[in-house]
């Protein structure tokens, strides 16, 4: 069993590789085959993250699954001492209770997407190879213990993203693209320059080794660092992260993204990829920097208020139904900055369980927009109305998946939102209170959507249209499963989480856990 566990993490990174070389040797013609293999390739992974979350041992903060390899050495000469010396990169991964849960969500929400892009027509080949590489880019984030490793896998997302939304997206998807690889690719420069940074200074790639010696104050090497040296590493890695997240004012890119991306590649990109940019700062901009990160915890605050209430007040006044679960992330990615902001790790937790609750909602409601869509061709609200009539099934769900998105209590929006405001209500009472009526925005927005979708008169030309198929009812059926999971049962998500948040609350503040 040890030497299975040994490479059990680099066997779920690549295991797309295995449908990459199947569908790269079938011919172009045999699209369903192409598809069932597309879909089928995306099990593997699921297996093998359901296996490791099984094993995962909830009592310890520590790395679990870790593999260690040399794999890069650069020898270096100095010409004034005739001295030579190494620069290694080796290749190290490992999983702890904050990266767990979102390789497990990255593998549910890849294979629903799998069965989503059943609808794709064109190019079949192309696609499910470029489907397969965005996975391993996915996975590999969040399972790579090493900033050269974590950046080459960050990388890897762009690519293939850009090409699913440029070539089988909707109408303005060149400009989507083009969009999206701009805004990613300044954040990326932005990361790759304090990471160069960060390995000049630390000599090492090895995330917990980096972290270690920042926090510890009587290190050599964090003693001889300044503070203002630490806070301009902090704010290139919080802007980094803040475009990929996104945080207001660079946020438009995804806006473009959600409207124009085929619906499965928009299941992927609300649902993972954003994810992403939480994970990278709480990962290394408060795991690496954490007084730093105390000391602007304020305007991590106001800009999470700021993303909530702009979300949410536009929103309300958007007249596509795309447009409207755009704003609506937008207002959510906010509670994930005011549970950091919080600092204690209640608040953490309730940042944690929001990116993965909002993961799963996101999911699903880009996923029924997607059906909508195919049905009636559009998403515009004025051109809608009436659908529970013909489609009761997808009507009843897109309710649950908005009370979801509001907070229903006994669903995993409540949960989150519940926590992050309570570790901010502890710390900065006034701004979680303000933070709080986005939150009554929310049913607002979220109701004059869903009703004027589903209820009222319904356009004549709609009254034959089928309501959800077998392939459609799957990952409806699932990503509802995993909302009502975490929201009656929060502990499978909050198990894991605890020992790894805790070791991550800024002890040196001397605010604790």
């Amino acid at each position: 069993m040890d030497s299975v566990t040994n490479i059990l993490l680099s066997s779920l990174v690549f295991s797309p590789l295995l449908a990459i070389i199947v569908i790269a040797f079938m011919p172009s013609q045999k699209g369903g085959t192409i598809k069932l293999v597309g879909i089928i390739g995306t099990l593997l992974p699921l297996i093998l993250a359901l296996w490791m979350f099984g094993l995962f041992k909830y009592d310890t903060a520590n790395l679990q699954f870790v593999e260690k390899h040399d794999w890069i050495s650069i020898p270096i000469g100095m010409a004034q001492t005739g001295a030579v010396f190494t620069f290694d990169i080796n290749y190290e991964l490992g999983v702890d209770g904050i990266s767990m849960p979102l390789i497990l969500l990255t593998a549910i929400i890849a294979t629903l997407a799998a069965v989503a892009s059943w609808q794709v027509k064109k190019r079949l080949k192309e696609f499910f190879i470029l489907f397969h590489l965005l996975l391993i880019g996915m996975l590999g984030v969040f399972a790579a213990d090493n900033l050269f490793l974590f950046f080459i896998f960050f990388e890897l997302t762009l690519v293939p993203t850009y090409f699913l939304i440029g070539i089988w997206g909707y109408g303005e998807r060149e400009q989507a693209a083009n969009k999206f690889l701009l805004y990613n690719g300044i954040g990326s420069g932005i990361m790759l320059i304090a990471f160069i940074v960060i390995f000049v200074v630390m000599r090492t790639l090895n995330i917990d080794q980096i972290g270690a010696i920042l926090t510890t104050p009587e290190h050599p090497i964090s003693a001889a660092l300044t503070p203002g040296f630490r806070f301009g590493l902090f704010m290139a890695l919080f802007i980094a992260f803040a475009i990929k997240l996104p945080v207001f004012p660079f946020h438009t890119w995804m806006l473009k993204v959600h409207v124009q991306a085929p619906p499965s590649i928009v299941m992927i990109h609300s649902g993972i990829l954003l994810k992403m940019g939480a994970y990278g700062l709480l990962r290394m901009g408060i795991g690496f920097f954490p007084e730093q990160a105390y000391q602007f915890s304020t305007w991590l605050a106001v800009l999470g208020i700021i993303n909530i209430l702009y979300g949410a007040v536009l929103a309300f006044v958007q007249k596509d139904l795309k447009m409207v679960m755009a704003y609506s992330s937008i207002s959510h990615m906010g509670i994930v900055l005011l549970g950091f902001a919080s600092m204690n790790t209640i608040g953490f937790q309730g940042a944690m369980f929001q990116v993965v609750s909002h993961g799963f909602i996101s999911a699903l409601l880009f996923f029924l927009i997607g059906v909508i869509w195919d049905r009636t061709q559009t998403s515009m609200l004025d051109d809608l109305g009436g659908l529970a009539k013909s489609m009761p099934f997808v009507s009843g769900v897109l309710l649950a998946g908005g009370m979801a998105s509001l907070g229903l209590p006994g669903m995993s929006g409540f949960i989150s939102e519940f926590f992050a405001f309570l570790g901010l209500f502890g710390r900065m009472p006034v701004l979680a209170a303000v933070g709080a009526i986005g939150i009554v925005l929310t049913a607002v927005y979220l109701l004059r959507a869903i009703l004027r979708t589903t209820f009222g008169s319904m356009p004549s030309r709609f009254t034959g249209i089928a309501d959800a198929q077998p392939m459609e009812v799957i990952p409806m059926v699932v990503l509802l499963g995993c909302i009502i999971l975490i929201g009656v049962y929060p502990a499978v998500l909050g198990n894991p989480m605890q020992q790894a948040l805790k070791t991550i609350v800024p002890i040196v503040t001397g605010i604790g856990g």
